[in-house]
């Protein structure tokens, strides 16, 4: 089994370390969505239940509207 022959210092774990921060940020990207004007993550689904411009699925506000309606 490999063995290293030294201990690595702290200093020197943390500037490998250092360079990977990018990693952290890369796929935060917020879009907004075109109908409804909400902030989504990309590749998700919006809040509201829409996704490229169709409703997949009823929230929760939906239904309470749809009563209200009625």
């Amino acid at each position: 089994m490999a063995v290293p022959k030294k201990k690595t210092s702290v200093s020197r774990k943390g500037l490998r370390r250092a360079g990977q921060t990018h990693k952290l940020y890369a796929n935060n990207q917020v879009l907004t969505d075109s109908e409804t004007g909400e902030l989504t993550k990309k590749g998700c689904i919006s809040p509201s239940g829409m996704w490229k411009g169709k409703k997949i699925f009823e929230t929760r506000a939906d239904k309470v509207e749809e009563e209200t309606e009625d």
